[in-house]
């Protein structure tokens, strides 16, 4: 009976009694830790493919729903703020809500309305922390802000900075309102970095990908390969392998690159050393190359919703995220529906606004 001499081995199954060298246990541990890879980048281009969908039909019009309802609020807001119900300190407080609401509205999208409304706010915000100012000894509080021959040199270079100041603010406002009358509503940011790193998903190559393509292309060339049957067999992968760089599938191409080397767990045939060496160093480089895409995957999606780098994301996570985002916008709109309801009786309005004043440092900009 032959057996194998010491530099011929037999790849076997792990499962047989038989013992097996540093080189076979190698690669059965790399061809285990190319499928787990596999299948978890498999995971994850199936969930940021269902995320994407997910947050593009149900997020993003949630989302959009509920900047209009906002919209609706400040609106609602800026009438009750002239009734007369109102005192000097909640018309103050109001005023300063009402800004801060707009404010972040407006960098979300251009509104010519909101943005007079912003400005109309804010200067009364600006007017009230000078009212609550101290004023300067010698100071008189009368003057008018456009009188620059009363008092010192300097106090009259404060009022002309004050009034600069406004003109700019007043500039800045109208121009801001003839381009929202120019522009289209832009798209929210997050809407246009999901669709950026979807576009980016379809069209860019990863390095691991062009790598394994390269290898593959020099090994398949036709003039390289004399034995005819072999030269065919060849051409066929190439026309996969092409089809497969097309479609950037990068498991396709390591796939292809194991059927070209004849690369199997189960090989019966006997190999020599040398040769399971090359197959182990094979193994090893489609090992990192998948590490690397998966490392690749994760940081898009990370930098397409504004994800840090320290979030802990897993496929099994990413869904579960997103569908407390769902439910938490969900909230908030029927939250503001009532809200809105309740903003014509001004009583309410007064209620709504101690309520609001204790929120308002971390309100309305986390929408």
């Amino acid at each position: 009976m032959h057996k194998p001499t010491p530099h011929d081995v037999t790849l076997v199954n792990g499962q047989s009694a038989t013992r097996l060298s540093p080189a076979q246990e190698k690669f059965n541990a790399l061809i285990d830790a190319i499928g787990a890879r596999r299948a978890r980048l498999k995971e994850w281009e199936t969930a940021s493919d269902e995320f994407h969908r997910k947050y593009a039909a149900q997020y993003v019009p949630l989302e959009q729903e509920l900047l209009g309802l906002k919209r609706q609020a400040v609106y609602r807001l800026h009438e009750a703020w002239a009734h007369k119900a109102l005192g000097k300190g909640e018309r103050i407080t109001l005023s300063a809500l009402i800004a801060d609401m707009a404010q972040a509205l407006l960098q979300r999208s251009e509104d010519a309305e909101l943005a007079l409304i912003y400005q109309q706010h804010a200067e009364e915000e600006h007017a009230a922390e000078i009212a609550h100012a101290p004023s300067p000894p010698g100071g008189n509080e009368s003057i008018a802000e456009d009188d620059f021959t009363t008092g010192t040199p300097e106090e009259i270079m404060q009022r002309m900075e004050a009034m600069l100041e406004r003109q700019e603010r007043e500039r800045q406002a109208a121009a801001q309102a003839r381009e929202a009358g120019r522009a289209s509503r832009k798209k929210p940011p997050k809407q246009r970095a999901a669709e950026h790193q979807q576009q980016a998903q379809r069209t860019e190559l990863s390095q691991s990908i062009r790598a394994v393509y390269r290898r593959l292309a020099s090994a398949l060339h036709p003039d390289r390969e004399p034995d005819e049957d072999e030269r065919t067999r060849k051409t066929a992968l190439m026309q996969q392998v092409n089809q497969a760089y097309e479609k950037n599938d990068l498991l396709k191409l390591l796939e292809l690159q194991l059927e070209l080397e004849h690369i199997t767990r189960h090989t019966q045939t006997e190999v020599s050393e040398a040769r399971l060496a090359h197959y182990n160093q094979i193994l090893q480089e489609q090992a990192d190359e998948l590490d690397q895409e998966i490392i690749h995957v994760q940081r898009q999606f990370r930098r397409a919703y504004g994800l840090p780098s320290t979030a802990r994301l897993t496929p099994e996570k990413m869904m579960r995220y997103l569908n407390r985002g769902i439910t938490a916008l969900r909230q908030e709109g029927q939250d503001l529906r009532a809200a809105l309801a309740a903003f014509g009786d001004i009583e309410q309005v007064r209620s709504w606004l101690k309520h609001a004043r204790r929120q308002r440092a971390q309100g309305w900009e986390d929408a």
